[in-house]
């Protein structure tokens, strides 16, 4: 990429998402800037690489992060896990908008020794989050959907603001995949602090809420769940759409088979039957973080993720950078590619860098190896840019 026409400041912009197990995003843009900075150009030492970064999300986990990194504050508050241990969790707030993550409430990053709690883990503590972002006055909220440990349909969400599930004996039930099925009556108090509040679900999963494509057997067995449970969630969420369509929600049971429904072990099913808008996760975050007017100043995007192959070209994070970036030049970094050389035009890449080619490791799970190897691709493209 050497050209005797190349300024001798190269402003570059690097918009990553994170290397899922290793990183985050915000680490995988830091690496690479050491790296680029470090590049100088011997023949003319006045070569710099100028560095503006812009770590990523797609609604998923590190959906918070990403919006403190462009900005936003950080708020925390204790929230119910996954299996009902308390975590201290974050939300994202600028005055107007706030970002609630399902990752860092009841995520399965949070499961105690990381056990799988496929049957009896709750999506009580994104309730929890989004009841305290409320508490902020936001015009609207942005529900990051994304790393779910549970598959509870989004009962345990709503028993936090303001629905009440019993069994046959009138006793409350605790919401999981384990009690959809126990479900007698269902009572609503509306939360009068939803009232005006715009929500919006930013997730780019499309598959419904039941079925041979729905939660339960597309995602439970990432979530523990084995054969047998399978069926257990999928018959116990069918029997919960009945019972909200009995306590009123008469469209409670087309929703199930909503596009989207199914995403985060069903809680976007529940954020639909709150009156969520669905939207990518992908083009919401890059219009949320503002990237159009950040590309505009700069030579070349850098972008990535922890692997780069046929699912990205579907429209993954950094697909859509990639298509918003317009001419100027693209450069992928990711932890493998599984794309050939000759499929780059189809993301209008330039060059893509593994950390598979820089080392023999696994660097997968070993945060510190994945840093060292960035910082050393981001001066490989450095010194290649200069």
């Amino acid at each position: 990429m050497k050209s005797t026409t190349a300024p001798k400041t190269v402003r570059t912009l690097i918009a990553p998402d994170k290397f899922k197990g290793s990183l985050t995003a915000s680490e995988v843009a830091e690496a690479l800037a050491t790296g680029l900075r470090s590049a100088t150009d011997m023949k003319d030492p006045a070569g710099a690489v100028q560095c503006e970064l812009l770590p990523l999300a797609d609604g998923g986990d590190g959906s918070v992060d990403a919006a403190v990194a462009a900005g936003f504050t950080r708020h925390s508050h204790q929230v119910a896990g996954p299996t009902g241990k308390p975590v201290l969790a974050s939300i994202a707030f600028d005055g107007e908008t706030a970002v609630v993550e399902v990752a860092n409430t009841c995520g399965l990053a949070l499961l105690p020794g990381g056990r799988r709690e496929a049957l009896d883990a709750s999506s009580r503590g994104f309730g929890d989050a989004v009841l305290f972002a409320l508490g902020l006055r936001p015009a609207r909220i942005v529900l990051a959907l994304g790393g779910s440990a549970s598959t509870d349909g989004g009962m345990g969400m709503l028993t936090a603001l303001g629905f009440t599930f019993q069994d046959a004996d009138g006793r409350q039930l605790h919401g999981s995949g384990r009690t959809l099925s126990q479900i007698h009556s269902v009572h609503h108090n509306p939360l009068p602090e939803l009232a005006g509040i715009e929500l919006i679900v930013a997730c780019d999963v499309h598959n419904p809420l039941l079925g041979p494509n729905g939660a339960p057997a597309v995602f439970g067995p990432q979530k523990g769940a084995q054969t047998a449970d399978v069926v257990v969630l999928d018959d116990g969420l069918q029997h919960f759409a009945a019972k909200l369509a009995d306590a009123g929600f008469e469209h409670a049971p087309s929703l199930a088979g909503h596009e989207g429904a199914g995403s985060a072990g069903g809680i976007g099913y529940a954020c639909l039957l709150l009156g969520a808008d669905q939207v990518s996760g992908a083009d919401y975050f890059l219009d949320l973080l503002d990237f159009n007017t950040r590309k505009d100043s700069r030579d070349i995007v850098i972008t990535g993720e922890g692997s780069i192959d046929e699912q990205t070209l579907a429209g993954k994070l950094p697909a859509a950078v990639a298509r918003r970036s317009g001419k100027r030049p693209i450069i992928a970094v990711a932890g493998r590619s599984l794309l050939p050389e000759e499929r780059w035009p189809d993301m209008a890449l330039t060059r893509v860098y593994t950390l598979a080619e820089y080392t023999d490791q696994d660097s997968s799970k070993d945060p510190d190896l994945s840093a060292a190897l960035l910082r050393r691709i981001g001066k490989d493209i450095g010194t290649s840019l200069l």
